[in-house]
């Protein structure tokens, strides 16, 4: 029987993860305004109305049933689960995420010739540098939606590892898309990954959104036998926005709608936003339809469809983008280390958090503050247009290297056989 074999280089590794729940810690101690949620207790939530201050949920009625058991530890010892389980799953997450991008790429149906260079749309995945995996977890929980995710005790790690997790098993596994299907009928913005199964026309994945579709019917009807009254309040109202938690322009909320209402100074965004959202869904669902089945990178597919996701759900807390995670491991394998060091630096300087709060002063927020009220927006825009001018430089690349043959001369007539001339057969 063999031991694992203590090093300098792996206590070195725990150290530093010691050390930054430690710093985390001390943060979270000197900042008790910022963080005074991680202190106050939950109460009995009436209907959808939760918290003290009477939010509205807008979680599916199922997602009430699988949070029950909750309610069975006290308070203190539920928030220590809490803040260790996330920590566990964000290293969950780190691994799915190198799993992921070390998947071979998928066949595409316009293959790029082997001797052609690598483009923008064809990066080459260079070996992950040997990186302990509690030193990576060290410095993710200072990524800006890890640290909210961790500190209020939210469920983004959980839903983002069962994705990913669903995402990279073989097309073979049995089962594979019922988690995301599970994932969809906990929070509502995952369903956009079942569209972009089903549209990528591969076997495989179309057997898996197919899964993934009936899951989901699954928890609602599961929902429905358990809370009856909740369900149908929950699918004929508050699934088209009614009551959404929170005001829509709050910096914390960094989705489209946010950056919209931030921008036009209006509580209400309107037609404006409503479009921008149906287009950016389509364009979304179109570049990773393109980047799989034509270019083979199935990592910025799945993506795009986070990102897009998470632009066009009305409410993206900024918890919510733990995808960054994901998006950080796929550049690092591309050996895009600058890109990444920037992406890092969007989602680790808060900048959301400094611009005026206070009795809706965002929607009065000057222009130059526009940018620094919506990072992770603005971050997923320029993703989305980089990934769609990768797929450009690649179809035109394809063009250019693939040979045509030339085309066919007809002969002249003087050069015809004279046997299949006309005299020739009169005579």
């Amino acid at each position: 029987m063999t031991h694992p074999t203590v090093t300098v280089r792996s206590l070195l590794a725990v150290g530093a993860l010691v050390l930054s729940l430690t710093a985390l810690t001390a943060l979270t101690a000197l900042c008790p305004a910022q963080y005074a949620l991680l202190a106050q207790p939950i109460p009995v939530a009436e209907r959808f109305a939760v918290t003290e201050w009477r939010l509205p949920a807008t979680s599916p009625p199922f997602a009430a049933i699988l949070f029950v058991p909750a309610t069975w530890l006290p308070v203190a010892t539920l928030k220590a689960v809490v803040v260790v389980g996330n920590v566990l799953l964000l290293a969950l997450l780190v691994r799915l995420s190198w799993r992921f991008v070390a998947r071979r790429p998928t066949t595409a149906t316009d293959p790029v010739p082997t001797s052609a260079p690598a483009t923008s749309a064809t990066p080459q995945l260079s070996v992950p540098v040997a990186v302990p995996l509690s030193v990576l977890v060290a410095v993710g929980l200072w990524l800006e939606p890890v640290f909210r995710t961790v500190l209020h005790g939210e469920i983004s790690l959980a839903l983002a590892c069962l994705i990913l997790w669903d995402l990279t098993r073989p097309d073979h596994a049995l089962g594979k898309g019922f988690a995301i299907g599970i994932a969809a009928g906990v929070e509502l913005t995952p369903a956009l990954f079942i569209a972009y199964l089903l549209l990528t026309g591969r076997p495989g994945d179309v057997r898996a959104g197919l899964t993934a579709l009936a899951s989901l019917i699954g928890t609602m009807l599961l929902g429905a036998l358990v809370l009856p009254r909740s369900s149908l309040d929950f699918w004929t109202l508050r699934v088209f926005g009614a009551g959404w938690p929170g005001e829509a322009w709050s910096a914390d909320n960094q989705s489209l709608q946010g950056l919209f209402a931030r921008a036009l100074h209006t509580p209400e965004p309107g037609v404006g936003w409503a479009v921008a959202c149906v287009v950016i869904t389509f364009a979304g669902l179109w570049l990773a339809r393109r980047a799989v089945v034509r270019a083979g990178h199935e990592a910025w597919g799945v993506l795009a469809i986070a990102l897009t996701a998470l632009l066009v759900s009305p409410v993206s807390w900024s918890h919510h983008w733990v995808w960054c995670v994901p998006l950080l491991a796929v550049l690092f394998a591309e050996g895009r280390w600058r890109t990444a060091a920037a992406v890092a630096l969007v989602f680790s300087a808060r900048t959301f958090l400094l611009v005026p709060h206070e009795g809706g002063a965002e929607l009065q927020l000057p222009w130059w503050q526009q940018v620094p009220a919506s990072p992770y927006p603005l971050l997923a825009l320029a993703v989305l247009a980089a990934l769609a001018y990768g797929l450009y430089r690649h179809r035109r690349h394809r063009r250019k290297t693939v040979p045509r043959l030339p085309p066919v001369r007809p002969l002249p007539l003087s050069q015809l056989p004279a046997s299949n001339s006309s005299a020739s057969t009169m005579r």
